[in-house]
């Protein structure tokens, strides 16, 4: 879970993915040296959920803010190293439902598929009721952008809330992921699906953040508009 600015949040996703009750589940908290000490709220949870047999939150401090997915290469690969089994992102300000948790799990473990996404555009899936018909209409655009020319065969190729089997994780050789933005999102799923790794959807109701400003900036979004075509002409110039 990379957090910047997240303070107000954090206690309570905590509290919510822990009382989930799954068995082997642990919290790693990415910060970002946020300003609003984020970090130290993360130490703060740690202190209170961690004992002397179980560690169920831990957190690993970052020096810089260097984008979304550097932040999650770094829990990724930390995650692995650690022995997770299985690796879910989510963001920190509730806007991916923590209730889908087990059902994105066990879809996972009945499949065997390289990664699981909690999905917005499969049957089933809703966006937040909050976002107007702009943003809704720019939402699909892009996914439909993004599919129509990597063809990964996911109609939520942007989606942030995924599950990913370690060997997935590994396969992925993420220290050669570029993207530093919300792009990360795709570029991860296309490289997945390249290494010949299968992904699953299942149906999500989309939150609207309660608490804190979105981190999406004009930037980003023109990484993301690029990615997919760097993507392509990559993968293109490999083959030959």
């Amino acid at each position: 879970m990379p957090t910047y600015n997240e303070a107000e949040n954090l206690p309570r996703m905590a509290e919510a993915l822990i009382g989930l009750g799954l068995p082997g589940l642990r919290l790693l908290v990415v910060d970002d040296n946020s300003p609003d000490g984020t970090g130290e709220v993360a130490e703060s949870l740690a202190r209170h959920y961690n004992d002397e047999t179980h560690t169920r939150v831990s957190v690993l401090h970052r020096t810089a803010k260097d984008g979304l997915g550097r932040a999650y290469v770094a829990g990724m690969d930390q995650a692995v190293a650690d022995g997770a089994a299985y690796v879910l992102q989510m963001d920190a300000d509730g806007s991916h439902p923590v209730e889908y948790v087990p059902q994105m799990l066990g879809t996972a473990l009945a499949t065997g598929a390289g990664f699981v996404v909690g999905s917005r555009y499969v049957s089933g899936g809703r966006l937040a009721e909050e976002w107007g018909l702009h943003r809704r209409l720019l939402s699909r655009w892009a996914n439909t952008y993004v599919s129509s020319v990597l063809r990964t065969g996911l109609r939520d190729v942007t989606a942030g809330f995924a599950m990913w089997r370690a060997d997935t994780v590994t396969a992925m050789r993420l220290s050669e992921v570029r993207s530093n933005g919300y792009s990360f999102q795709v570029e991860l799923k296309y490289q997945a699906v390249r290494a010949g790794y299968t992904g699953v959807e299942v149906p999500i109701h989309f939150e609207e953040r309660q608490i804190g400003a979105s981190k999406m900036t004009a930037a980003v979004q023109i990484e993301s508009a690029i990615l997919p075509w760097r993507l392509r002409f990559d993968s293109r110039g490999r083959r030959r």
